[in-house]
C-alpha cells in the first residue's frame, strides 16, 4: 500500500469515494448543479477541482494498491471562529453538522474517509487514519475532529478505539438524502506530536 496527495486526474475516482462516504449528502448538493444527461460523479469531480474550497482534491490523500486508488481521506483545517459559515444560508438538515464544526474552529477536520468495497478489510482506512496526525501538524493544528452519525456504530467504535472522545452532539434533522435518525456526534482528540 502506498499513499500520496491526490492530483487533478484523481477527481473522478475521489468523487466516487465521496459518494460512498458522504451518506447521500454530496449527491444532494451535486444534483443542484447537474445538467441534463450529466453523470452525478462528473459533477462531484468538477467540484473537487476547486483550488479554493475545502472540498477539493488539494485536501485529499489517496491509498494506492496495485496501481489503483483503494481509498481516500479528505481532511483540512477548519476556519477560525470569526470565519464561520452563516447557518441561515444552509439547508436545514446540514445546519447541525456545521454547528458541530463551529465547536472546534481551527481543528484538523476529517470530512470523509472511504475505501472501495474490493479493498475493504485490508486496513486501508486504518492506514489513512494513521496519517492524520502528521497532516494536522503540517496544517498547524493541535486538535483533530470528526463527525459521525451515532447509528453508524462501527465507525463510532473505531474512532473511540483510536482515542477520539465525544465533545458534542446535535439532533439529526431527517432528510431524504441520508438514512439516519438520532444524533450526530462530534469527536475530538489532541494531535499526537510523536506520530
Amino acid at each position: 500500500m502506498e499513499f500520496r496527495p491526490a492530483v487533478l486526474s484523481d477527481c473522478r475516482v475521489v468523487a466516487e469515494l465521496a459518494l460512498m462516504a458522504g451518506e447521500g449528502i454530496p449527491a444532494f448538493f451535486w444534483a443542484q448543479n447537474q445538467q441534463p444527461g450529466q453523470d452525478i460523479i462528473d459533477v462531484g469531480a468538477s467540484n473537487l477541482k476547486s483550488e479554493t474550497e475545502n472540498f477539493s482534491y488539494r485536501n485529499v490523500h489517496v491509498a494506492i494498491i496495485g496501481g489503483e486508488i483503494a481509498g481516500m481521506l479528505l481532511a483540512y483545517r477548519l476556519p477560525e471562529a470569526d470565519a464561520a459559515e452563516n447557518l441561515d444560508e444552509l439547508p436545514e438538515f446540514i445546519r447541525p453538522l456545521v454547528e458541530l464544526e463551529q465547536f472546534v474552529p481551527g481543528s484538523f477536520y476529517i470530512n470523509m474517509i472511504a475505501t472501495f468495497p474490493a479493498h475493504r478489510n485490508r486496513s486501508v482506512g486504518s492506514a489513512l487514519m494513521g496519517m492524520v496526525d502528521q497532516l494536522a501538524i503540517k496544517a498547524g493544528c493541535d486538535e483533530i475532529s470528526i463527525e459521525v452519525f451515532e447509528q453508524n456504530e462501527g465507525a463510532l467504535r473505531l474512532y473511540k478505539r483510536l482515542g477520539y472522545t465525544q465533545k458534542a452532539t446535535r439532533d439529526i434533522i431527517p432528510h431524504g438524502s441520508h438514512p439516519y435518525e438520532g444524533k450526530i456526534v462530534l469527536l475530538t482528540r489532541p494531535v499526537n506530536a510523536q506520530a
